[in-house]
């Protein structure tokens, strides 16, 4: 399968959203292993989304954080679940946007250039089992567009994806 993220910049946040959806719909039906799908995901999102330095995802695995599949820099390989954004995502099992990771208490700085993060946590029967996260090198990144879009991506993600 091959899907064509050419022309994408043209887009408006809404198309870019739209699209990044309907790539991951694409994905979704024509494979089934969990981590060829959370590989694929994050390189649609580094393709698509503008202004990011890190998507990907952590998954819950012995009392941490673990590092899944993602695309950017070089990134923490295990977060403990008592600091930073993606543990309070975890913790409080709903969507952390975060417009200024520097004001953010116990922020935990895997990429020294990340300036916002949004975190999606994701679910299985009601238990999360990780978070998708999304790292921004510009404050106040993330819009409502966004907010709602990876809000929706993370349905698609927790009813298809279950890596253990």
């Amino acid at each position: 399968m091959s899907l064509e993220i050419r022309g994408i910049e043209k887009l408006n946040d809404q198309e870019r959203m739209d699209e990044l959806i309907n790539y991951i719909k694409i994905q979704l039906d024509d494979e089934s292993d969990s981590l060829a799908l959370m590989s694929n995901i994050s390189s649609f999102i580094m393709g698509t989304i503008k202004n990011l330095n890190w998507a990907g995802f952590y998954l819950y695995k012995e009392d941490e954080l673990v590092l899944g599949p993602f695309q950017g820099q070089p990134a923490c390989t295990r977060l403990s679940l008592d600091k930073g954004v993606c543990a309070k995502a975890f913790r409080d099992r709903k969507v952390t946007k975060v417009d200024d990771v520097n004001e953010f208490p116990d922020h935990i700085a895997c990429d020294s250039a990340s300036e916002s993060e949004l975190v999606i946590p994701l679910f299985k029967d009601g238990t999360v089992y990780g978070v998708l996260d999304l790292d921004s090198p510009i404050k106040n990144r993330f819009t409502n567009i966004e907010v709602e879009g990876f809000t929706k991506i993370g349905k698609l993600i927790e009813d298809n994806i279950y890596p253990f």
